[in-house]
């Protein structure tokens, strides 16, 4: 086993999951993810894999059929699997915040109705918050919904929702002032709404529209797609807790969790370029000796290696600290921030090593140089996550004089 990016403390159950989770990556992603990638090919063989094992359901209650596992056992596992392929990650975050949004909000109806089928795979999650207009600034989002006796009718353009045409259910933020005077702080008058669909293209409900798949640089095989509503109706039980007004807090404390999703994310794209890493220096010679034995290419790998169990141990403590029930807000925020930005720079340094093979896309470690930088920006930039990481530090050191 790998010295790298262990994890102390684990119990005997945590550990058979993620040895299960950790073979299927070696023997099910890994072979195939480039390939499939290149394709831009949805891996609907691994993600079929992954429903088996029961990971769409794995913090999900035991009681609507999930295995009612922790954040921790969670992000460890997706660690494990971006090391195969971040896309394959991506498919299933989507999916464990709307389930951790429904768990945590979602009145008792909405959990019975969602989350067994959600822990079965046989739904399959996506949220929505970004518009075209904007991007980290949610508070000035337009889409909107109006009360029209039993329903609401939304209307809107959201972007960059992940997994947008193969899900079948979707949590949309949207504004919604009713009971909310004038003049109320936008973030107080917005709601979250449960939306179902046909996974698909174009019309996937009346009202309701996925364009197509957007086409990115990386992060391909998961769809990204925008998503366009025009008169839909949502029954009023489909909002999220039943109240208005309080959509902004669910969303932000999903994306709380997304955010050490997105560290763990970082943590296994920097795992596998340091392992493509050392493995290529071992065996490119140069100066008659393999380049591993140059100072210069030592110097890298101890920099990688650092970086590597640096972002692993801030992104477990983040887990670990919403684990416990406490605000995780800054060591979340800290995780995300760290373990992106050193996944840059490791897949930076691995892609170097690799000389001008590493600009080919016959090795593997093309394809992570363009599917790290997403990890720049997903779930709120480095920009973003410095902001909320001041303003919590001020919090916690308030000057008393």
């Amino acid at each position: 086993m790998a010295r790298l990016a262990q994890t102390a403390g684990l119990t005997d159950i945590q550990q058979e999951i993620l040895s299960t989770v950790r073979d299927f990556v070696d023997k099910e992603i890994i072979p195939v993810a480039t390939e499939l990638e290149h394709r831009d090919e949805y891996p609907q063989q691994i993600v079929d894999g992954l429903k088996e094992l029961g990971l769409f359901g794995l913090m999900i209650p035991e009681e609507y059929g999930g295995l009612g596992e922790s954040l921790l056992t969670y992000a460890l596992c997706v660690e494990e699997i971006a090391r195969g392929w971040m896309s394959v990650s991506g498919i299933i975050n989507t999916h464990f915040i709307v389930a951790y949004m429904l768990k945590q909000h979602g009145t008792q109806e909405q959990k019975e109705h969602f989350l067994p089928r959600m822990a079965a795979g046989d739904i399959r999650g996506a949220f929505s918050m970004s518009e075209p207009a904007l991007g980290s600034d949610v508070s000035a989002i337009t889409s909107k919904a109006v009360k029209d006796g039993d329903e609401y009718v939304l209307n809107g353009q959201k972007m960059w929702l992940t997994n947008g045409g193969t899900s079948s259910l979707v949590a949309v933020l949207v504004r919604s002032d009713e009971g909310h005077p004038e003049g109320t702080a936008p973030h107080k008058s917005m709601t979250t709404f449960l939306v179902e669909k046909e996974p698909g293209f174009g019309e996937v409900r009346p009202g309701l529209t996925i364009p197509g798949k957007i086409d990115k640089m990386g992060y391909k095989g998961v769809d990204t797609t925008e998503l366009i509503m025009d008169g839909l109706r949502i029954p009023a039980d489909r909002m999220l807790g039943g109240v208005t007004g309080r959509g902004f807090y669910q969303m932000m404390d999903g994306v709380e969790v997304g955010r050490v999703n997105v560290a763990a994310r970082g943590c296994g794209v920097a795992q596998r370029a340091f392992e493509l890493g050392v493995q290529y220096a071992q065996q490119r010679h140069t100066f008659g000796k393999p380049i591993a034995q140059h100072q210069a290419i030592q110097f890298k790998l101890a920099e990688m290696a650092t970086k590597v169990e640096a972002a692993h141990a801030m992104m477990v403590n983040a887990a670990r600290k919403k684990d416990s029930g406490e605000r995780n807000d800054l060591e979340a925020g800290m995780a995300k921030y760290l373990a992106s930005e050193y996944c840059k720079e490791v897949v930076e340094d691995a892609f170097r090593i690799h000389g001008g093979y590493g600009f080919s896309k016959e090795y593997e470690i093309e394809r992570l140089y363009r599917e790290a930088p997403m990890l720049l920006i997903g779930e709120g930039t480095a920009e973003i996550q410095k902001m909320i990481i001041g303003r919590r530090l001020l919090e916690e050191y308030r000057f008393q004089g």
